[in-house]
């Protein structure tokens, strides 16, 4: 566990690093949401690309892995949900709750520091939850606020939903990443050292993005916030366990990757949602803050626990 928590530790020092500098005001939030925006548009998706590129959609999309992925995330959203609306939230309000419970960090934190710890094998798994993150749940979310809104489904909906996939750089990466690998051809020199040198800007970058963008949070309704970190850092990765260990057959090392995935924080791009559609920000803030906070123990404890599965 100690070993673990020391290989943890710089990746959450480079949060802790970005927090204080945007806290103490020598880092403006001005310049954290344009670093947010240089590592979500260039060195993410340089990244991203780079992996797909020299993967196969064949070593990436496995059904095994997406159906143990998908009946957690349902079972934990589910209980989000209920309890959301056993206090009579609103609709909408339960969605985020819920969305808390299941959308971890994966992009900023997870990509980045699962392929060190676990190997660079960790990237075919884990774009494979980002992706059904980004495709699934990310989509239902917009489909549930606007549609409880508007009162029923509309293709407008539908089509700002598929506008939002094609979009999204992380998607679009991705696929086009996979596409060039469907060719066959190897990336030229000269494009595989440009998306290597772009791309080694992501893990620091996304990580003191991620403390910038912490230091503007708060931590109120404490109480709501306490379980929806309950539900991320503890009940998601113990259904995600669950279902790829017992109830499907997902290969162990997979499995292991799934599963640190699922442990990972309450995912950024939840509060921008939150805040655009202005349903419950500050509930989700204080999700986020604490399960980041908390995470440095948790995240280390089940990559721990992961080990003899994983191999780290």
């Amino acid at each position: 566990m100690l070993e673990i928590f020391l290989k943890t530790l710089p990746f959450f020092a480079l949060i802790a690093l970005g927090f204080q500098a945007c806290r103490t005001g020598f880092f403006t939030s001005e310049a954290a949401a344009y670093l947010t925006k240089f590592v979500f548009y260039f060195a993410l998706s340089a990244m991203l690309f780079r992996f797909a590129a020299n993967l196969s959609l064949a070593e990436i999309f496995d059904w095994q892995f997406v159906g143990a992925y998908l009946t957690a995330c349902i079972v934990v959203y589910v209980i989000a949900t209920a309890v959301a609306m056993f206090r009579k939230r609103p609709v909408t309000e339960a969605a985020f709750e819920a969305q808390c419970a299941i959308i971890g960090n994966v992009g900023f934190l997870g990509i980045p520091m699962l392929v060190v710890l676990l190997g660079e094998a960790a990237a075919g798994p884990v774009i494979l939850v980002l992706s059904v993150d980004l495709i699934v749940f990310s989509s239902l979310i917009v489909i549930i606020v606007t549609g409880s809104r508007d009162g029923r489904m509309s293709i407008g909906v539908l089509r700002t939903v598929g506008l939002g996939l094609l979009k999204n750089p992380m998607i679009v990466s991705i696929v086009l990443g996979l596409a060039w690998s469907a060719t066959g051809w190897t990336l030229p020199v000269p494009m595989d050292e440009f998306t290597a040198i772009l791309g080694a800007a992501a893990t620091p970058g996304a990580l003191f993005a991620i403390g910038a963008s912490l230091a503007g949070k708060s931590a109120e309704r404490m109480s709501v916030a306490g379980w929806l970190t309950f539900c991320k850092l503890v009940l998601h990765p113990a259904a995600v366990a669950v279902a790829a260990l017992l109830l499907f057959d997902v290969p162990d090392y997979d499995a292991a990757v799934m599963i640190a995935a699922a442990s990972l924080p309450v995912a950024g791009n939840v509060y921008i949602l939150a805040q655009h559609y202005g349903v419950a920000p500050q509930r989700v803030s204080a999700a986020i803050l604490i399960s980041t906070a908390l995470s440095i123990i948790t995240v280390s404890a089940v990559i721990a626990w992961l080990a003899p599965i994983s191999g780290a």
